[in-house]
C-alpha cells in the first residue's frame, strides 16, 4: 500500500519506512504507477483538495519558459565550445583544420545567433530555437 503525504509531495510505504504521516492519503497501486508515467513525461505531482495526489502541467510562465531556453542555449554553446577552441589551435598550430573554413563559418552563425536569440521576438518560443548547421551532430 502507497500513501501520500501532501505537505511534503511524498510517497510513502508502511512496509519500506515503517511508518506513514498522519494526514496521508491512501494510493491506490493504479493510480501510482499512473502518477509515476505521467512524471516521466514531465507532468508534475500536486495534491489536490482532498489532498490526493494529481499530475499538473508544469508551470509555463514567460519567466520559466525563459529560463528552460536559456539553459538550452547555454548548453548548445557549451557543447561547441570545444569545437572552436580546436579550430583555433589547429590555425595556431599551422595544422590542418578538422573543421573547413566553411564549417567554421556556419558554426560561429549558429553561436552568434543563440547569442541573439534572447533579444529576438520569438524568444522564448521552443520553434524559434537557432538550429545548427547538419553536420553539427557528428562533431559533438
Amino acid at each position: 500500500m502507497k500513501v501520500y503525504f501532501a505537505p511534503d509531495g511524498g510517497f510513502y510505504s508502511l512496509d519500506f519506512q515503517g511508518f506513514v504521516p498522519a494526514g496521508s492519503v491512501e494510493v491506490t497501486e493504479v493510480d501510482y504507477k499512473a502518477l509515476q508515467a505521467g512524471q516521466l513525461q514531465g507532468k508534475w505531482i500536486v495534491a489536490n483538495d482532498q489532498g490526493y495526489p494529481v499530475l499538473q502541467a508544469p508551470e509555463e510562465s514567460p519567466g520559466y519558459l525563459a529560463s528552460v531556453e536559456r539553459s538550452w542555449r547555454d548548453m548548445q554553446l557549451a557543447a561547441t565550445d570545444g569545437l572552436v577552441v580546436r579550430h583555433r589551435d589547429e590555425l595556431e598550430a599551422q595544422a590542418e583544420t578538422t573543421l573547413t573554413s566553411a564549417q567554421y563559418a556556419e558554426l560561429q552563425a549558429f553561436r552568434r545567433a543563440l547569442r541573439d536569440w534572447p533579444d529576438s521576438g520569438d524568444f522564448p518560443l521552443i520553434e524559434h530555437r537557432p538550429g545548427g548547421p547538419a553536420w553539427l551532430a557528428e562533431q559533438t
